[in-house]
């Protein structure tokens, strides 16, 4: 949660550039990006939690500069690697190669969805009520490869001032969906 992904507050990067009417996809490979997302979540080698972790992991430099699908891609080759589906270096080496551009047949596996929804049975009662004070933690059994830790998600309402100090823009909130176990 305090990497370069999280720029909250940061200063000194310029305006964020906005594109008139800009596609949702600015080149083919991107589409491709995206559908390679969703199988590896769907084949089970990766979670969403996982995945975005990943980005969250990516060299400062990197992340600034790949664009939006771009820290897709190398957050899909950290998990390919991590899963074990991928050598480090295998890509690289493969690219180096110029391989024959070939199209793989249509897969002919059952489908199964790709997200199982996000209700999950809980058996103990929530540990907070509406208006309760609470800290927000870091932490990530999913996204670390630990397994689900099924919770009760909150709305939590953060200070301008809280998160930034007293340089932030006064009477602004932001409000965030937390899981039980980032808060105490």
């Amino acid at each position: 949660m305090n990497g370069i992904h999280d720029m909250g507050g940061m200063h000194g990067f310029g305006p964020v550039p906005v594109e008139v009417n800009e596609p949702l996809f600015h080149a083919p490979w991107e589409s491709r990006v995206l559908g390679m997302a969703f199988q590896v979540v769907a084949a089970g080698w990766s979670n969403i939690d996982a995945f975005r972790h990943a980005i969250e992991r990516l060299e400062p430099a990197t992340y600034l500069s790949v664009g939006y699908y771009g820290r897709w891609l190398r957050a899909l080759e950290t998990i390919l690697v991590e899963a074990g589906l991928l050598e480090p270096g295998e890509l690289e080496a493969c690219l180096a190669a110029a391989p024959a551009r070939a199209r793989a047949a249509p897969s002919t596996a059952p489908r199964q969805g790709a997200f199982t929804g996000v209700l999950r049975p809980i058996e103990a009662p929530p540990r907070f009520t509406v208006g309760d004070r609470v800290l927000a933690r870091n932490t990530d059994t999913h996204a670390h490869g630990l397994g689900e830790h099924p919770q009760y998600v909150y709305g939590v309402r953060f200070g301008a001032v809280e998160l930034w100090g007293a340089d932030a823009e006064p009477g602004s909130t932001v409000h965030l969906d937390l899981f039980e176990e980032y808060l105490a």
